[in-house]
């Protein structure tokens, strides 16, 4: 009888044509259970290809397989998952006359189409078997199979007929309902999931895999508590039971306690497998703990783990890329001889996190066009924000091109990574629209589209954002079952980092204080990072008080929140208050750039030459920071501003020939202007406008200059250049808070509702003020025209607006606190000094450098600003 079985497999793929029972050569003397039982060895040993040989030599020399033969090759087609060949043991199972009605071949049949069929062909099956003849482990092979078609509620309600039809659970099935409950939404998958636990206890099953299973689905849950519970509770545990606990700890971000768990195991005798390690790993990455992360690449090394283990390879990767240690993990990616997509991805998001954009760029195209692997959603996620930081991709809106090309357009974590190129391309509405169209929007989108109106500078639209987060997630909670599969949304430690700096900018002192109440309702307040931001916020919304008060109830201040702290006092002209701080501060952390940058800038607005300048000599010496050419900029306004404008012109001499002088040469031009210095003023103009050619605050600074000294000339040949150069100076704006809303004034603009009001109550103040002695200082008006059109245009500058708009708006007493993005001007400056003894108002005014609070009649600069 010839065979009509068809397979040709690859002789690379057949390492040994021996078995484990070796075959005569005269085929034809065996009898059918030798041939069985050679069959059912060379399964049982994993030769499944020989299985299969022995099955076509068998029914080649006209031996007829039986119901023993057939569950044997169906379960070596299964681990080689070839539906093909499946299709032909099918066949003959139905030529044979082994139906349905054989339990065990039916069984066979159900697995291997479960493992390489589709969901169609085990109903077919599964629904052929007579009810009276399924047994457990059809019903266990039925659920299994729709669990991996992840089919998860068709699988319990498997689960409930199996039981209506009196056929005893295994634990086997257990484990298969178990993982079906873990893949349904949280609450429903918890209450299903504890009922199970509950059938589980009833049966007595303390078996050690449906533990493991029940701890995994707790764990998958969010229920990491009742996760810890079975694994404490029972005794017989199993390597995979610790690495299931391990595995738990890291992905809920409890690391320290998944290294604790991990010494307790190798106390207790086990030995960590690949599982284990890769498990570990990601505690050390986030814990920074490269020491531990090194003792455990080197157990990896000793214990042959590295080997073809591309999973431990991936995550050693991550650790030292996220210890900054680039370099290691390139080493550990060379060295690993399996490199599978995962590790690919892992060592290009290590370079892009730590901005070697370039070589994620070229790895990223080494992946494709040496590796022949197909980059996937991880991949372009990490590969997008190193397109958009290299200077050397130019192409950057090609790289979205590039994700549609590979139907990745959808994946949300590559849609976060475009909306955060566009949003630093400065395309905030492009960034939008991808936002508007996401399917699946979870907290780092939400995150992402606030920080790119942050960038864009847009951050009323950042603080909306925030307030229609917060109410799609107030409707999630109201809603029931329906809305259980969405993604939270409650704005957690990042978002709050992200929004405070608005707030911050826009002086929105009630939308600060409405965050922080939420930072403390939800246990964020004592975050370092948003700590550090709420100090940062108060300061500039004017309550220096209230943000040391939040500074001195950081549990753990980092080197972040000194420099915010010390940027505070600076701001409001405490120098010696900042000096002060920069003292604690060095007894508990080390001073970087930004430090000296903060600490010459409160030297600089109290007139302390003499500390700063010494800080300068020593900065190198004794704190190890190199001075750079922003502290330079920063003692040249501290020279200057001092009227030491010569001292400060001889300092941008002797700077290094390597440091870049446009800083300082600003500096001294806003120097000369405080000073009416004319012919340094135009020396460092000259070299301003080879520098910056198009910034126009250089040539306004200039002009201001030239009419203070009233050289209309060349004030007005200025003007002219700045025409034909086609700079344009930025707008005076002003904010103010009210009502729960930002009111934005710019300058001369009248498209406010209020603008008429606004306008004739300056009118009736400016007539007190000048009885008070008040006089209009026109200097600071950059047209050549008639004193009175100059106290006119003088009315309409926007913190003028923006404060009348606040005392007409608010309680008599209540205090005004105006944002504007410039400097104050010298009339504005004069003129709130009486505003706010006419009104009896304190006013706090925050410009561009610092805060001005003006209290009967008085500012807290003392004129030094």
């Amino acid at each position: 009888m010839s065979s009509p079985f068809l397979y040709s497999p690859p002789p690379t793929s057949i390492p040994s044509l021996q078995t484990h029972q070796s075959i005569p050569t005269t085929t034809h003397s065996l009898t059918r259970q030798s041939w069985t039982q050679s069959l059912r060895a060379n399964t049982q040993s994993n030769q499944f290809h020989q299985a299969i040989l022995t099955y076509v030599n068998m029914t080649s020399s006209g031996i007829l397989p039986d119901h023993f033969a057939f569950p044997a090759i169906l379960k070596a087609i299964a681990a080689l998952q070839h539906l093909p060949l499946a299709n032909q043991i099918h066949a003959h199972v139905l030529k044979y006359g082994y139906g349905t009605s054989f339990v065990p071949v039916a069984n066979s049949l159900l697995n291997v189409y479960g493992k390489c069929g589709d969901i169609s062909d085990v109903y077919k099956v599964f629904e052929r078997i007579p009810q009276s003849h399924r047994d457990t482990v059809s019903w266990n092979s039925f659920i299994s199979a729709l669990c991996r078609f992840e089919d998860w509620e068709t699988a319990l309600e498997a689960f409930r007929l199996m039981l209506l039809d009196d056929v005893e659970p295994s634990s086997f099935t257990l484990v298969s309902v178990a993982h079906a409950c873990s893949n349904l939404p949280r609450h429903h998958g918890l209450r299903l999931g504890k009922q199970l636990h509950g059938y589980s206890l009833r049966m007595g099953d303390i078996k050690t895999f449906t533990n493991n299973a029940l701890m995994a689905m707790y764990s998958k849950l969010g229920h990491l508590n009742d996760a810890k519970v079975v694994f404490e509770l029972f005794e017989e545990r199993d390597l995979v039971s610790w690495n299931t606990m391990l595995s738990s700890l890291s992905q809920n971000d409890m690391f320290l306690e998944a290294l604790l768990l991990l010494h307790r195991m190798v106390l207790q005798g086990l030995k960590p497998d690949g599982v284990t390690i890769a498990s570990v790993l990601p505690a050390c990455s986030h814990l920074e703990l490269l020491e531990t992360g090194k003792q455990l690449h080197a157990y990896a090394l000793r214990h042959d783990i590295l080997i073809d283990n591309s999973f431990v390879a991936s995550a050693l990767v991550d650790m030292y890329c996220n210890c900054r240690k680039v370099h290691s993990g390139r080493r550990v990616f060379d060295y690993a001889t399996e490199k599978k997509t995962a590790l690919w991805n892992a060592m290009i998001t290590g370079y892009a996190q730590n901005e070697f954009d370039e070589e994620a760029l070229m790895l990223f195209i080494e992946m494709e066009a040496a590796a022949g692997l197909c980059p996937n959603a991880t991949t372009m996620a990490s590969i997008v924000p190193a397109c958009v930081r290299s200077e050397a991709f130019i192409h950057k809106l090609g790289i979205h091109g590039y994700v549609l090309k590979r139907g990745l357009g959808t994946d949300h974590y590559v849609q976060n990574a475009l909306m955060d190129l566009y949003s630093r391309m400065g395309n905030i509405q492009i960034a939008k629209t991808i936002f508007d169209n996401m399917d699946v929007r979870d907290i780092v989108s939400w995150n992402t589209m606030i920080t790119g109106y942050v960038i864009c500078g847009q951050h009323n639209n950042a603080l909306l954002l925030l307030h229609e987060m917060q109410r799609v997630d107030q409707e999630k909670n109201e809603s029931s079952y329906e809305h259980e599969k969405r993604v939270p949304l409650k704005p957690n430690s990042i978002t709050l980092m992200t929004v405070l700096p608005g707030c911050a900018t826009l002086a929105a002192l009630a939308k600060g204080k409405e965050i922080h109440a939420y930072a403390i309702r939800n246990m964020l307040a004592s975050d370092v990072g948003v700590g550090s931001a709420l100090v940062d916020m108060y300061a500039k919304c004017g309550c220096l008080n209230t943000s040391r008060k939040v500074f001195d109830t950081i549990p753990c201040r980092n080197l972040i929140t000194w420099n915010v702290i010390i940027m505070a006092y600076g701001m409001h002209g405490k120098g010696a208050e900042a000096l002060e701080l920069f003292n604690c501060m060095v007894k508990e952390v080390k001073p970087n750039k930004v430090t000296f940058i903060a600490i010459f800038a409160a030297c600089s607005h109290s007139g302390m030459v003499r500390e700063g300048q010494n800080l300068f000599y020593r900065m190198k010496d004794e704190y190890g920071v190199e001075p750079t050419a922003d502290h330079y900029a920063c003692i040249v306004d501290l020279l200057g501003r001092a009227g030491q404008v010569e001292e400060a012109y001889q300092l941008i001499n002797d700077m290094p020939l390597e440091l870049d002088k446009t800083g300082a040469w600003s500096s001294l031009l806003g120097s000369c202007r405080i000073h009416q210095k004319v012919e340094i003023g135009e020396i460092a103009a000259r070299n301003l406008f080879h520098l910056e050619p198009d910034v126009a605050s250089h040539y306004v600074l200039l002009s201001n200059i030239y009419s203070s000294a009233q050289l209309w000339d060349k004030a007005t040949d200025i003007r002219k250049r700045m025409k034909e150069m086609g700079v344009k100076k930025e707008p005076g704006c002003s904010w103010i808070e009210f009502d729960d809303e930002v009111h934005k004034f710019i300058a001369g603009d009248a498209s406010h509702p209020q603008s008429g009001q606004l306008y004739g109550f300056l009118e009736i103040l400016s007539e007190k003020m000048r009885k008070e002695g008040y006089v209009p200082d026109t200097s600071c008006v950059l047209h050549n025209v008639d004193e009175d059109e100059k106290e006119t245009l003088l009315c309409g500058h926007s913190e003028k607006l923006a404060i009348v708009f606040g005392i007409l708006n608010s309680p008599p007493g209540t205090t005004i606190r105006v944002a504007k993005n410039l400097r104050v001007c010298n009339d504005c400056h004069e003129a709130t000094k009486y505003i706010s003894r006419i009104t009896d108002r304190e006013i706090i005014l925050r410009d561009v450098r610092r805060f001005h609070q003006f209290r009967d009649g008085r500012c807290s600069c003392g004129d030094y600003w």
